[in-house]
């Protein structure tokens, strides 16, 4: 098969590396793509979000299979245009990615189908947001409507920080476009955990649980980001939990979308908050996590080529998912300044001291080579990936490998998993 990758990220670069090793992959493109990936794929220069030039070149090159990375290609109907031109594409269609493309969208379908969500309001105008916080007790949350590169969501700990949020969305229009409208939520208390399904329209097959940590710095402190580190499993995701999680939040989900007569293809990924009363839902994403797709994709054992194709074509019933026992951490380097105002431009050196050791994996994101040199060209850069058998000691050898590398010009948090690590010492 001709595979096609679309985008340039660390969650891509794993999705290739995934790939390439499916004997069913005789030759793999990805668009953009980035210095990690062109190692293993043919990278073309075409932007992730321009759906007609990433149509017109899978039709040129007669592309047997596209698996779209990011979530706005998949918002502006990127595999409906696929699907037009008959090829096979893993993802969503427009209609169906709306669970993310639009959080008053799938909070909506949450009132509407009693799927445990925290109480919202929704607001397109500054003012009666503000009410609406002036009646309801702090913390709370503020959340742009639209796709804000998961920077959208801002936790407030008291009622000037939520009307100082709804004017920073709305009318300073921080995220543009997304924030015409926002969804002011009640704060759940509890472990945040990330949770990933398989669908094909109508059947579903669970990965492993993950946990991703949003804030910037150590400790869970500072701005959210995209993700600073993961970790897969997630202790609190126990066996038992992840039954309620499939019953009471996944499934009808699914069922709900075909209902609503938009039936969902492609990775779910539930954001949820595991709180005393049981798991309730605080976000769908309609694609893989980054950075959590790269320890999952290195957790698999099976032919991840052979589960995305049966995700597309309605046969997930008949897929039985293999996976390494060992915990699997990834650490994210970002460029000093992430996530506002990042510096591009500085030399990365070291990588491959680090991807030479024995259970690391080093995932490029935002990375090209000049003149022989690695740069850094994004907030995210790299993703310093470990296994091993718990989570204290894959976070150690990710910290090993992470001191190869030499790049004043990054940082990185220094307690990825320290939640999981907190549970092992007290068992």
């Amino acid at each position: 098969m001709k595979i096609l990758v679309v985008g340039s990220g660390g969650r891509e670069h794993s999705l290739c590396w995934a790939i390439a090793k499916s004997p069913k992959c005789d030759e793999l493109f990805c668009a953009p793509g980035n210095a990690g990936i062109e190692r293993i794929a043919n990278c073309v220069d075409i932007n992730a979000n321009d759906v007609n030039a990433i149509a017109i070149f899978a039709l040129e090159k007669k592309i047997d299979y596209v698996v779209v990375g990011p979530e706005e290609p998949l918002v502006n109907g990127l595999v409906d245009k696929l699907q037009a031109l008959n090829i096979k594409a893993f993802g969503p269609s427009a209609e169906a990615a709306a669970l993310e493309g639009s959080k008053g969208f799938m909070k909506d379908l949450c009132s509407k189908y009693n799927i445990p969500s925290a109480k919202y309001g929704r607001f397109n105008k500054p003012e009666k947001a503000k009410e609406f916080i002036a009646n309801h007790k702090s913390p709370i949350v503020v959340k742009a409507d639209g796709l804000a590169a998961g920077k959208g969501v801002i936790i407030c700990g008291n009622k000037q920080e939520a009307n100082a949020a709804v004017d920073f969305i709305m009318n300073e229009l921080a995220f543009g476009d997304a924030g015409n409208e926002v969804i002011i939520e009640e704060f759940l208390e509890g472990e945040e955990a990330s949770f990933f399904v398989l669908v094909d329209g109508e059947n579903t097959i669970a990965l492993r649980s993950a946990q991703d940590h949003k804030a910037v710095y150590n400790g869970d402190k500072g701005p959210n980001t995209g993700g600073m580190g993961a970790y897969t499993p997630a202790p609190v995701v126990d066996d038992k939990m992840a039954k309620r999680i499939m019953d009471e939040i996944i499934k009808p989900t699914v069922a709900a979308m075909i209902k609503e007569g938009k039936p969902y293809k492609g990775v779910l990924y539930a954001g949820l908050m595991i709180t005393s009363k049981g798991p309730r839902l605080i976000e769908y994403n309609v694609r893989f996590g980054d950075p959590e797709c790269q320890p999952l994709m290195v957790a698999m054992k099976s032919d991840i080529l052979d589960i995305l194709v049966a995700s597309t074509e309605g046969t997930l019933d008949k897929v039985k998912l293999q996976w390494h026992k060992e915990v699997t951490l990834i650490v994210v380097m970002a460029a000093q300044g992430y996530p506002g105002n990042y510096q591009r431009g500085s030399e990365i050196k070291g990588v491959k001291e680090a991807s030479d050791m024995s259970d690391i994996f080093v995932f490029h994101a935002g990375t090209k080579l000049e003149n022989g040199k690695l740069i850094a060209t994004g907030g995210r850069v790299l993703g310093i990936t470990s296994k091993a058998k718990t989570v204290a000691a894959a976070q150690r050898l990710a910290y090993e490998a992470v001191a190869k590398i030499n790049w004043p010009g990054g940082f990185n948090r220094t307690d990825i998993g320290w939640r999981a690590i907190n549970r092992e010492e007290t068992l």
